[in-house]
């Protein structure tokens, strides 16, 4: 995997960290590709029982594509015809936005700094936002003649509402630590000098839990919002009975009756 991101995974939760601070983070090439291959290793591994993603440095979460290597692949486009550039968006953010939304385990994005565009959305793509009191979020891509891609048309309105998403990504602008807590675009916010520990903190407590239960109610909140009051009746008999099957649910019921703090096997 290129240095340009960075995977670890101890005790359970799976670290990314995207590694080009000196650029913000910005998605070139090499960076996507290692990005969506940590994405998938950590969603398809069971030994991660929480995933958490980071940056490095404290300027930038990730601003998006790199527009730096982005304007000379079009050139190189036009000449040859091939309009190559633009499946980055299949061949990459595509996979990475549904490893993170899809794993069968909680993500948590620590936002260190500016998170635009496609770092926007792979900041929504987390279940948690642990937020820098210093980052911001811009969603960017109309100011670059560009549609929204990274999921960010699915997520953007789930959380900030259709309305405000469609302000957000008609007038792209800079949004402060505090309008996005306000917002519900961060969950937490924290100065910037514990930002780390903090997000660290939230996805190791996430990685010693119920991992089955909180991957049903992944489920069950991403069903919830596109199936009627009936139909998520009958998906949460479903994730209910599944869960009430595993060894955590029994831990937890047995710890509860102990007065004992439960230790969670993740299955």
């Amino acid at each position: 995997m290129a240095d340009t991101v960075l995977y670890e995974v101890s005790d359970g939760l799976a670290t990314i960290t995207l590694n080009r601070p000196e650029a913000m983070n910005a998605m070139n090439t090499e960076t996507k590709v290692a990005f969506r291959d940590a994405a998938q290793a950590a969603a398809s591994d069971d030994a991660v029982r929480a995933i958490l993603l980071t940056a490095a440095g404290d300027r930038a979460f990730c601003v998006g594509q790199d527009l730096k290597e982005h304007i000379g692949l079009l050139a190189a486009d036009k000449q040859s015809g091939s309009g190559r550039t633009m499946s980055t968006v299949s061949e990459h953010y595509n996979p990475i936005v549904r490893a993170l939304t899809g794993a069968a385990k909680p993500v948590v994005a620590g936002v260190n700094g500016v998170a635009a565009g496609a770092g926007f959305g792979f900041a929504l793509a987390a279940d948690y936002r642990v937020v820098a009191d210093t980052a911001a979020f811009n969603t960017s891509f109309a100011g670059v003649a560009l549609t929204a891609d990274s999921g960010i048309s699915w997520t953007l309105p789930r959380v900030v509402g259709p309305s405000r998403a469609a302000d957000l990504l008609l007038f792209p602008r800079s949004i402060s630590a505090q309008q996005a807590y306000e917002l519900g675009i961060a969950n937490r916010l924290v100065p910037a000098a514990e930002l780390h520990a903090e997000a660290e903190k939230v996805a190791r407590a996430l990685a010693s839990g119920p991992t089955l239960a909180y991957a049903a109610l992944k489920e069950s909140l991403a069903f919830g919002l596109t199936h009627s009051l009936d139909e998520t009746l009958e998906k949460e008999d479903e994730l209910q009975a599944r869960a009430g099957a595993s060894e955590d649910h029994t831990i937890a019921v047995q710890a509860f009756v102990n007065k004992e703090k439960p230790k969670y096997l993740g299955r």
